[in-house]
């Protein structure tokens, strides 16, 4: 009897012990996992698996000479002429007040563009703490600014096996005598008076030597500050780097659901961030923060401006499809060219329902789209919004179709009004509105057009949106 309680008890022992290290070993198991290794066509194919799509519509070329050339002729510029209505709730009743507007109608829209268009920051992204690794005194221009450069770790406890670290400059006037508004900006940039690290020049922001001084220049001379924050230290611009990054850390290296944020999303959640760090820096005036991109990141500019209302004002440069342009137009780059493998990444996987051939559920198109551009950038609506765009004939190509960027903007306005804000002072009517001529400003309002003589970049725009945004934030240049 002795012998068979001592054997029970060994019995019991052992397998307390087994259980215990088998439970130990489960989280180590799933927080060791590699990320996904997909390259960007599995993971393009992955989602639309998911989503039940065999065969996606090819995206337009943007050579003329290709077999699917993009359409540049206006008068088929417009297959789905009417644009979902942006002060009207879904059940059909007319939003008349700014209450409306607040707790029921842009509600409706942010849900839309996070499920089918953008996707959705998930609730369980990690803190980012901010550091101060390098710090400089030089001179921008002629002035004396005093440089910082910060890294923002993410927490990556729950899933070591992917590290972000966001890279970002500040820069601000030495001889400020209180906090001052901040251009925060999309691009790679370096400490003033230090040399930038080899193959990593940081952003060309002006026009050709000779003529306007650099963005950067501009800002520290009327007592702006101004930061750089590097988008690919936040997300890689590529479909291979979904399952890496900020996306790729919350997700623990799997791949996404279909309503899951995108790169520019996630580039936004970036700013954010920064925005947060801005807010604990007592140099800068963080209610007087602005964001500014141009191209893809012009996108991204304008989706960050959209949905965080921290941000004062925006300059969105040349932004085209994706950004500023109405989805539902046929002119130069289109929705099948962001389904496709190349773009998709910038987007949620639900998007790709909007480029489907042949699917579970049909095919769809742009006109199926819930929402349009015009509606990204009411989301803005009353804070100050500068849509910026150069000339083809400069390489600010038709590809970007700035007439139907207009149009979005023209849209917009009635929501801007709403909220007591001015818009572009034209009429509402998009369909019949034409562009300003080239150099000539809509700049009344606290929604801004100006398209300049310059190519892909926002340059030349810079010596009218500073004093633009001055004038409404009340900021005052500083008497030197």
């Amino acid at each position: 009897m002795r012998f068979i309680k001592l054997e029970l008890l060994l019995f019991v022992i052992v397998a307390v012990f087994g259980i215990t290290a088998l439970v130990a070993q489960q989280p180590a198991a799933q927080t060791g996992a590699e990320p996904k290794g997909w390259t960007t066509q599995e993971d393009h194919q992955n989602m639309m698996s998911q989503l039940g799509i065999r065969k996606l519509r090819p995206g337009p070329s943007g050579r003329e000479n290709a077999p699917n050339p993009a359409n540049y002729d206006e008068s088929l510029a417009n297959p789905f002429p009417d644009l979902p209505e942006v002060l009207k709730l879904k059940n059909g009743k007319k939003v008349t007040n700014a209450k409306m507007w607040w707790t029921q109608r842009r509600p409706e829209i942010v849900e839309d563009f996070e499920r089918e268009v953008l996707g959705r920051i998930p609730p369980n992204v990690p803190m980012v703490t901010w550091k101060v690794t390098n710090t400089s005194e030089a001179k921008v221009g002629a002035y004396p600014v005093v440089g910082k450069q910060l890294v923002g770790h993410v927490d990556n406890s729950a899933y070591p096996a992917i590290n972000v670290d966001i890279q970002m400059i500040l820069v601000t006037p030495a001889d400020a005598k209180k906090p001052v508004p901040v251009m925060m900006m999309f691009g790679f940039g370096s400490l003033p008076g230090t040399t930038p690290p080899a193959g990593r020049g940081g952003r060309g922001f002006g026009p050709p030597p000779g003529s306007d001084p650099p963005a950067t220049e501009q800002l520290i001379a009327d007592g702006w500050g101004y930061a750089y924050v590097n988008p690919g230290s936040i997300q890689a611009d590529n479909g291979a780097g979904l399952t890496k990054g900020i996306i790729g850390l919350v997700n623990k290296g799997q791949p996404r659901k279909p309503d899951d944020w995108g790169s520019l999303r996630a580039w936004g959640w970036g700013a954010s961030r920064a925005l947060d760090y801005f807010e604990t820096d007592k140099d800068v005036d963080a209610k007087r923060v602005g964001i500014e991109g141009v191209s893809r990141y012009g996108k991204a500019a304008l989706v960050t401006m959209a949905f965080d209302t921290r941000f004062a004002v925006v300059l969105v440069g040349s932004s085209g499809e994706g950004g500023a342009k109405l989805h539902r137009r046929n002119f130069g780059e289109a929705v099948e060219n962001l389904t496709g493998s190349g773009e998709y990444h910038w987007m949620a996987g639900n998007f790709l329902k909007y480029g489907a051939a042949e699917a579970d559920f049909g095919s769809m198109n742009a006109g199926d789209i819930p929402v349009d551009a015009h509606q990204l950038i009411a989301l803005c609506a009353p804070r100050l919004t500068f849509i910026s765009y150069g000339v083809p004939e400069k390489g600010d190509a038709k590809w970007l179709d700035q007439q139907g960027s207009f149009m979005a903007a023209v849209a917009a306005g009635p929501v801007f009004r709403l909220l007591g804000a001015k818009g572009l002072g034209t009429s509402d009517d998009y369909k019949t509105e034409k562009m300003p001529p080239v150099n000539v400003g809509l700049l009344k309002g606290q929604l801004a057009w100006r398209q300049h003589d310059g190519g892909h970049t926002d340059g030349p725009n810079w010596k009218y949106f500073i004093p633009w945004a001055d004038k409404f934030l009340k900021h005052k240049p500083p008497k030197r």
